[in-house]
């Protein structure tokens, strides 16, 4: 207890601190304002519930002091009803405070860059990544996010080759880190005449969105390409030099987007490209510590197979924590994706609770 509130000091004073630095910054807007800002922002629940703790405990005491001071039985039930009280939320207060001084990933209040491709299972991949789409974008909305595809091509039957979409908000890429890996279908495809049930899959992968700060790309680095758009119909007959084609010549990696503005299609393209170097330094810097990490939930390796979705038996079962819900239809609407993910939230902070207490 004494080395919690030791911490949660120290927190508070930086969160003061903080609040000094900022209030006297001489370039509000800057790269060290934007990271002071950031730091500041995700201290504040922290000092919340400590200031609340700090609180309990001290009404805490004042109800067991009237309670050894009353001489009225009924004041002196209630004061210790009181105090039991107290007693169940400052132990409820301690936990919470233990996830909040969870080492954070830094990259937990991000916005994140989605990205679905199809894998084995032919167009029935194709139209199950849609449905995956549909799911991400019709959760983003019940979590008041702005979700926006950023590029997306179609197969012959309605379903996708690929897509990718940024989605802005609040610790977005907190809440999608986990749906890195395969999703697995298994049901019957419509085009499927012997109603066979098929099993088809799809690979996704969440990006957190880099800043300028986070990534340095310098421009000897890069090789621009622009090419003729090509889309159905009449799309894109007015835009016949739109598409851009970013290829990063240490790596690589090769980033196309092909919507209507040429000089959009290089921000966003640029965007995808910074989030991938990005993640692939986080990667690379994370690698030996999740080796050593006994309870992880997942790798966040986009050929992890993480989930299947069960259509004749109705079900969703994410491999990663022995988790099985009866709850298709609304998960795969999106409105009862949050119970997954919340689940793998606890999984993961109650694994790192556990580590710590090793």
């Amino acid at each position: 207890m004494s080395s919690l509130v030791s911490k949660l000091e120290t927190v508070v004073r930086r969160h003061e601190e903080i609040q000094a630095l900022l209030a006297g910054h001489p370039e509000p807007g800057g790269a060290d304002y934007t990271k002071l800002t950031r730091e500041y922002s995700e201290m504040s629940p922290i000092v919340e519930e400590m200031r609340a703790f700090q609180k309990s405990v001290q009404d805490l005491e004042d109800a067991r002091a009237l309670a050894d001071e009353e001489d009225d039985a009924d004041m002196r039930a209630m004061a210790e009803d009181e105090a039991r009280e107290l007693q169940a939320e400052i132990e409820a207060a301690e936990q919470r405070m233990k996830v909040l001084l969870l080492p954070r990933d830094e990259a937990d209040s991000r916005n994140a860059i989605l990205e679905i491709r199809p894998g084995t299972g032919g167009d029935e991949a194709g139209l199950f990544a849609g449905d995956l789409l549909a799911m991400y974008r019709r959760f983003s909305e019940v979590q008041g996010w702005k979700f926006e595809i950023m590029e997306m091509s179609e197969n012959d039957v309605g379903g996708l080759k690929e897509v990718s979409a940024k989605i802005n908000g609040t610790n977005v890429f907190a809440a999608l880190k986990y749906e890195s890996g395969v999703h697995r279908v298994q049901r019957v495809p419509a085009t499927e005449s012997g109603g066979r049930i098929h099993t088809s899959a799809a690979t996704v992968a969440v990006l957190p969105e880099a800043e300028d700060v986070d990534i340095e790309i310098k421009a000897e680095d890069i090789r621009i390409d622009t090419m003729r758009a090509s889309g159905a119909g009449g799309q894109h007959v007015n835009t016949t030099d739109s598409a851009v084609r970013i290829t990063h010549l240490p790596t690589g990696m090769i980033v196309t987007q092909s919507q209507k503005s040429q000089h959009r299609n290089r921000d966003e393209a640029m965007r995808v490209l910074r989030a991938r170097l990005y993640e692939k330094a986080r990667d690379e810097a994370n690698a030996e510590r999740a080796a050593n990490r006994k309870g992880q939930v997942g790798s966040g390796d986009r050929s992890e197979r993480i989930r299947t979705y069960n259509y004749p038996q109705g079900r969703v079962s994410d491999h990663r924590i022995n988790l099985t819900l009866h709850k298709l239809d609304r998960i795969v609407a999106g409105d009862g994706l949050g119970e997954v993910i919340e689940a793998l939230t606890a999984e993961d902070q109650a694994a790192r609770l556990a580590e710590l207490g090793e």
